[in-house]
């Protein structure tokens, strides 16, 4: 009885090993999971830019680009074959490497990245939603945003961001709160949704463009001599950075993968990463590029070639497509903020209070704190460099990946203890000292410090792109130097 109270303490059912019946992803909706990733504004201006702005060889982009995503595959089909084999999400399989206690903690730096990214991404789609309603109000009434009530500001937000705001935390909240074959439609539907409506928007503008985008792809494939020293350079750099986009969401895939049918699903899955990235390099280029000459045409005066699509967007004056643009971008935006920031979030504050914390519970701690992030965003906290500190925290994410990945595949030999994973007896294989694992702890403090480096190291910084390789490759090697004698 003893035992089985212990055994409790650290269980929840929402972290427990997955029902067979409910592993239901395959390999297109693990796609469509990497479409969302990948669909954000963010996404967007990255693809755009090292095409379009940065004037690099086409082939050097592409084939940088395809790099990231093999590195991408590799490492997610490492972290997330062990939660798709038994069922467990990220925090969870944390605990063989770092024990039941440090996990704890140590699965609460995703977390509380994750919740502050929330806020700040939450606060950025309000502002979608502040658009949208101020459309309708200028519909209805061209001087109804002249009235009083509306030019009373707090913490530089009036009654309509306000609501707003309120209204994005709450939508999330519901959508995201019912579980995951739920959280499987919303990925999916927010993936084909958004592709169609890039879609969309390319033929517009193919149909009345054609001649002058095939111009613009011609003069991408020119001037391609790839063997020299700047162009193997940039290849590395364009690998690095399109790597780091995604490395926020690889040492958590387990949270995702646990739920696929089998691992060949999630290798597929996976392997569409590269997929997605010439889907939407496709779209993306062709959007920009079609954007700027029609700017041209209608001497639409722009300084620099617009990669963000809200610039892109802001630029036409045509109500009705800036309403149906906003619906695409706050479908795009909810969905990565799920993937990158919701379920990470919920299932670290789930393993921190095992016994207290439920999918709703959990949700509205989340919604909580995402309000009071967003609301400081804009008069404080986007004012005083919080997003060093916030890049200073994620440099933890290689090390712990590394580290994971070491234990389970070398030193542990693909062998999970299912009866100890949820025990804090002291007898327990995960128990360690007093619940932590020293050495894997130490070597987690040594990859932090060699990643964090290329962020506070001015001299280092050309390395920031490579930091969660850098310290996932540190800290596995300290700790396989430590844990293997």
């Amino acid at each position: 009885m003893i035992q089985q109270k212990e055994t409790s303490n650290l269980m929840n059912w929402e972290i427990v090993s997955v029902n067979p019946n409910n592993k239901v992803w395959g390999w297109k909706d693990i796609f469509c999971f990497w479409g969302s990733s990948i669909q954000s504004l963010i996404g967007f201006s990255l693809i755009a830019s090292l095409y379009l702005v940065y004037q690099l060889n086409f082939f050097i982009v592409l084939i940088g680009c395809v790099i990231g995503s093999l590195l991408v595959y590799l490492f997610s089909n490492l972290i997330g074959r062990p939660s798709q084999k038994h069922g467990i999400p990220f925090p969870v399989f944390l605990r063989l490497s770092m024990g039941v206690s440090g996990a704890k903690y140590i699965a609460m730096i995703r977390g509380v990245v994750g919740v502050f990214m929330f806020g700040v991404q939450t606060y950025f789609i309000s502002k979608s939603v502040g658009y949208l309603i101020r459309i309708i109000f200028f519909s209805i009434d061209n001087e109804l945003l002249d009235k009083d009530i509306f030019l009373l500001f707090f913490m530089g937000l009036n009654i309509i961001d306000g609501f707003s705001l309120v209204f994005s935390l709450w939508v999330q909240y519901l959508l995201f709160s019912n579980g995951q074959r739920f959280i499987k439609s919303i990925i999916n539907f927010s993936t084909l949704f958004v592709y169609l409506g890039l879609i969309i928007f390319f033929i517009m503008l193919y149909k009345e463009n054609y001649n002058e985008i095939l111009v613009v792809f011609n003069d991408l494939f020119k001037n391609n001599s790839f063997y020299n020293k700047e162009n193997l350079l940039a290849l590395f750099s364009i690998a690095g950075t399109f790597f780091a986009y995604f490395s926020i969401v690889i040492v958590n895939f387990g949270d995702f993968s646990r739920y696929a049918k089998n691992q060949s699903e999630v290798n597929k899955g996976n392997l569409s990463l590269i997929l997605n990235l010439l889907i939407f390099s496709f779209l993306a280029i062709s959007l920009v590029a079609g954007s700027s000459i029609i700017f041209e045409k209608n001497s639409i005066p722009v300084d620099r070639i617009l990669t963000n699509p809200t610039d892109i967007v802001g630029k036409f004056d045509n109500t009705s497509l800036t309403f149906i643009a906003l619906i695409f971008i706050l479908v795009a935006s909810a969905s990565t903020n799920l993937i990158a920031n919701y379920i990470p979030s919920q299932n670290s504050i789930i393993n921190f209070f095992p016994k207290k914390s439920t999918i709703r519970s959990s949700g509205i701690l989340i919604i909580f704190l995402g309000l009071i992030f967003a609301v400081f965003w804009e008069p404080i906290l986007s004012k005083v460099g919080i997003l060093s500190f916030v890049d200073t925290f994620s440099s933890f994410f290689g090390p712990i990946a590394g580290i994971m990945i070491m234990d389970y595949y070398i030193i542990k030999n693909k062998k999970i203890i299912n009866k100890d994973i949820f025990s804090s007896s002291k007898d327990g294989a995960y128990y360690y000292s007093g619940g932590w694992q020293i050495k894997s702890i130490y070597s987690l403090i040594v990859g932090f410090i060699f990643a964090s480096s290329t962020i506070w190291n001015i001299q280092l910084t050309f390395l920031q792109p490579f930091s969660w390789l850098i310290g996932a490759f540190i800290s596995s090697i300290t700790y396989y130097l430590l844990a293997s004698k």
